[in-house]
């Protein structure tokens, strides 16, 4: 008996690496109605992204697929297709616990690095330009003030994002 546990847990299917993410748990409760795929304002603008075909796919133990792929980080987190899922399926909290999934197997969108590395370096996401900055006066705005990128950094060193994305030189 002892061995047909170990075999269990190590041939752990992706659909229960899922259920086990904070976010997860709900996945198995899907049975393909299209709710979801026809409440998704993404869907209905690219064939790239459709919630119930991630679900499936991610059932269907396509782990590959689904975390090498980009549909996972097209949803908008609108939450539309979670608040009309006739089952209660957490279709928006299962794409997150994905894609924590996917970050820690080292399938991050390079956006994401970039963002990581403009947040660690500047303090921001994107760079206040010189144009910008001069027009600040001109809208009775005060000068912006240093962002304070240690802070930051205690921040990110703390919720473990510097060890998880790669710096601008490791991405290169």
């Amino acid at each position: 008996m002892v061995h047909a546990k170990a075999g269990k847990a190590a041939g752990k299917s992706f659909s229960d690496t899922i259920r086990e993410r904070l976010g997860g748990h709900t996945i198995t409760l899907c049975y393909q109605c299209g709710t979801c795929a026809s409440s998704c304002p993404v869907a209905k603008r690219t064939p790239d992204f459709n919630p119930r075909e991630v679900i499936k796919l991610s059932l269907l133990g396509e782990k590959d697929e689904i975390l090498g792929g980009q549909s996972i980080w097209l949803c908008c987190s609108c939450y539309n297709c979670q608040e009309r899922c006739p089952q209660k399926v957490e279709i928006a909290d299962v794409i997150y616990a994905i894609r924590n999934i996917a970050i820690e197997k080292g399938h991050i969108p390079s956006i994401y690095i970039e963002f990581f590395n403009a947040i660690s370096n500047d303090g921001r996401i994107v760079k206040v330009s010189q144009f910008a900055e001069n027009k600040r006066p001109t809208l009775s705005l005060p000068p912006l003030q240093p962002t304070g990128v240690e802070a930051v950094r205690k921040i990110l060193a703390a919720t473990g994002f510097d060890k998880i994305l790669p710096k601008k030189e490791e991405s290169q």
